[in-house]
């Protein structure tokens, strides 16, 4: 049993109540970006709002904080009876700090905007989303003052989404990446060893084909299928979990560079594996769920690029590829490898290689916490962001749909949410580090199909815990220190420099 103090055991059964609306806000989420019609808005936000409202009214009530008060004297409690508490203690602090009408505000607001965002950026109109993110911007700001911070109001929203993240963090961890990625873009791109540009990219590709593929590759991986498991579309892949029985994600088929779809795949398969191989025991619980955004971007960076942009994995792909999509008859395993991996500066963060990624999350960040401190405004977000994109990265956007109006977070609301990217691509590469002490034939393994040692792994270091501890003390628990920089960096230069 993983909770064995009568205490804990009534506090969880207790918070069955907001674990089920959790899990209807979260298939109502699932359905908005899926199946729901456009119209459906107005109420899907009305629902979500009132939800929201709820859950604070339920994570406040006078009988759950008298029980958590009651936890935190019992003595003698395991680790996952500490979590409960943890993570339970930390929902009632922040639901005390911000008024429930703010919530349900931002909820609402943040349905509403992510409408209006697909329609301005399918428009290119900047002017029809500015209204909205100028009040989401606003409530953030309110938010993280009601919330409180020390050093920086970003920290408030960083610990939203990354327990314990500090603003600080971010700059030190930015501050180590952004001259070393400079410095190895530069010899990539004069070496001339990795195509900045592929012919395959712009090979258009049957939708219906491609769709047996991501299939089939998904069987290759394990993942369940109609079991546990969906495969969707949506205008933006992502990853639902509605419990650790229930994970659904999508990808998206342009028509064009495939390896977009697949490797959208890949990567929230990734994100899907980690709530599926949490410990059953934590099943309908607080601790129930994957720990943080970066800690779960990890295991999908770590899908995607460790392994998915590997040359071993290209050499399982390839014979799949060829079998369906009849264009690539005269490309071996070594042309996908290189068609996976072209490095190059880009205007889009989705279809940004794994060198230059995290360059478009400094980006973002900046202007979070300049937008946070009112350095700058709204109405100038636009110019500004094209003037960062060309001196970050050495592009600079032809429209808005190019440039700010390309990601749907901000219109969700999720301001602090960017850096808990590239806290995934340090992850990712800190995993494959500590992995290869573990296991030498980690790319022989990839070859040859073997992934079920690799997961049991990933199960056992990360997966299982759930939420039973935070962030960095999972990750201290797991390899003996906390997010740590040089890993990726020394992946880089294994991969593209030697």
């Amino acid at each position: 049993m993983a909770f064995q103090n009568p205490v804990i055991k009534e506090l969880v059964n207790k918070l069955r109540v907001l674990w089920a609306l959790d899990h209807a806000s979260a298939l109502m989420g699932w359905d908005a970006e899926t199946y729901m019609p456009r119209e459906g808005i107005q109420e899907r936000a009305i629902a979500q709002s009132e939800l929201a409202v709820l859950k604070q009214k339920i994570i406040l009530s006078p009988e759950i904080r008298r029980l958590v008060e009651k936890a935190e004297k019992q003595e003698d409690l395991n680790d996952y009876e500490k979590g409960i508490i943890r993570v339970v203690k930390r929902n009632i602090e922040k639901a005390l700090k911000v008024p429930p009408e703010v919530i349900a505000e931002y909820a609402r607001i943040s349905q509403e905007a992510t409408q209006y965002w697909r329609v301005a950026k399918e428009k290119n109109d900047f002017n029809i989303f500015k209204p909205y993110l100028e009040k989401i911007v606003k409530l953030a700001r309110k938010i993280a003052d009601y919330l409180g911070w020390e050093e920086h109001p970003y920290d408030a929203l960083l610990d939203l989404f990354e327990e314990g993240l500090r603003t600080r963090d971010v700059d030190r961890i930015f501050g180590y990446l952004e001259p070393r990625i400079r410095r190895i873009l530069e010899k990539i791109m004069s070496s001339g060893k990795y195509p900045a540009e592929h012919e395959l990219e712009k090979i258009r590709y049957d939708p219906d084909k491609l769709r047996i593929v991501n299939k089939k590759i998904l069987e290759i991986l394990a993942f369940p299928l109609g079991s546990r498991a969906r495969l969707d579309e949506s205008a933006h892949p992502f990853t639902q979990s509605m419990g650790i029985k229930d994970v659904r994600i999508t990808t998206r088929y342009e028509g064009f560079d495939f390896k977009r779809s697949i490797l959208s795949v890949v990567h929230e398969f990734g994100h899907a594996l980690y709530q599926l191989q949490i410990d059953e025991r934590l099943m309908v619980t607080p601790i129930g769920n994957g720990v943080s955004l970066g800690i779960h971007e990890g295991q999908s960076r770590f899908w995607e690029n460790i392994i998915g942009r590997s040359k071993e994995f290209a050499e399982v792909l390839t014979p799949l590829l060829k079998q369906y999509l009849d264009f690539l008859k005269d490309y071996d395993a070594e042309d996908i490898y290189y068609y996976f991996n072209t490095v190059r500066p880009s205007l889009i963060r989705t279809e940004a290689d794994e060198v230059t990624y995290n360059l478009h999350i400094l980006l973002r960040a900046k202007l979070e916490k300049q937008l946070l401190t009112e350095e700058i405004k709204v109405d100038e977000l636009p110019e500004i962001w094209n003037q960062y994109m060309e001196d970050l990265i050495g592009v600079r956007p032809r429209n808005y749909s190019e440039g700010v109006l390309q990601d749907i977070h901000w219109s969700m609301g999720s301001i602090g949410y960017f850096p808990t990217y590239t806290l995934g691509n340090l992850v990712a590469a800190q995993m494959r580090h500590h992995l290869l002490k573990d296991m030498p034939d980690l790319y022989e393994k990839i070859r040859n199909k073997e992934y079920r040692p690799i997961q049991e792994w990933q199960r056992e270091k990360i997966h299982r815990w759930g939420s039973t501890y935070a962030p960095k003390e999972l990750l201290r628990k797991a390899f003996g220190e906390e997010y740590e920089a040089k890993y990726f960096i020394e992946y880089l230069e294994w991969k593209y420099l030697q």
